[in-house]
């Protein structure tokens, strides 16, 4: 893509004041974009906003708990009020705790709740940005799913069937929404967010050699690994790719590891 190509695009990351969302965000700054966070956490927001100015980048903090209706419908208000369209919409925005429990031993209520942030919330943003999305002239979405649809540690049933709803939900919305709208998912590993998560919970990473050796390229992924996969995804340069997911996890999901 050009150097000019996301100077006039609007682009909205849900979940952007950490981790994975922070890097994306950063990276469409980068490229021009006028960025549009969306968070839960207010902290975070904040602090993400400060972090990017002090690159010399511009972004827009609005709060946003997605799996809530009327909270996504102010939030759409709020960019169809301001700029008139949205060009990208990636839904990155989810949880993974409460934390494990046996089968027998899960609460619904805490089922429920990974469901509707992860599965849910990216439903509910797309719906109404949808009349955001069709004023643009290629507009994009893209699901931040995870290799999780696809494999699963015990008793992580929760994100597991979020996260494999979210690959189905993406194919789904590719054949209802297109030709005019794309809509892609990107489906990470192990992505090391220690340095991308707010001040509170900012740590720095160590992996063992073990840890390394599980990627065949030799080392954990980084927000960035996601953030340029995206940049292409929501770009024309992607525009015959549609209703896909893209595995970015250094190679471990395809390499078999005996105990």
């Amino acid at each position: 893509m050009s150097a000019a190509y996301y100077s006039s695009k609007v682009v909205l990351i849900t979940g952007g004041a950490q981790g994975i969302g922070l890097g994306m965000a950063q990276a469409f700054a980068q490229a021009g974009a006028k960025v549009i966070i969306s968070d839960v956490d207010a902290e975070a927001g904040k602090e993400a906003i400060v972090r990017l100015e002090e690159q010399h980048l511009q972004a827009e903090f609005l709060p946003c708990d997605v799996a809530e209706e009327d909270q996504v419908k102010q939030l759409m208000a709020a960019i169809e009020q301001k700029y008139n369209q949205l060009d990208a919409l990636i839904n990155n925005a989810g949880i993974a705790s409460p934390a494990r429990k046996p089968l027998a031993e899960l609460p619904m209520a805490e089922f429920d709740q990974v469901l509707n942030v992860n599965l849910r919330g990216p439903m509910l943003c797309t719906k109404y940005a949808l009349p955001l999305l069709q004023k643009a002239a290629h507009p994009a979405v893209l699901n931040i799913s995870s290799t999780r649809a696809f494999m699963s540690e015990p008793d992580t049933f929760a994100y597991s069937a979020s996260k494999g709803g979210l690959e189905a939900l993406t194919h789904s919305l590719a054949v209802s929404l297109g030709p005019k709208i794309r809509v892609n998912a990107i489906s990470p590993g192990w992505i090391e967010t220690g340095p991308w998560e707010k001040n509170s919970k900012r740590y720095e990473p160590e992996h063992s050699e073990e840890d390394k050796a599980q990627h065949p390229v030799g080392r954990v992924g980084v927000p960035e690994d996601v953030a340029e996969a995206a940049l292409f995804l929501c770009s024309d340069q992607a525009g015959f790719i549609t209703g896909q997911s893209l595995i970015i996890d250094g190679g471990m999901t395809v390499k078999m590891i005996y105990q």
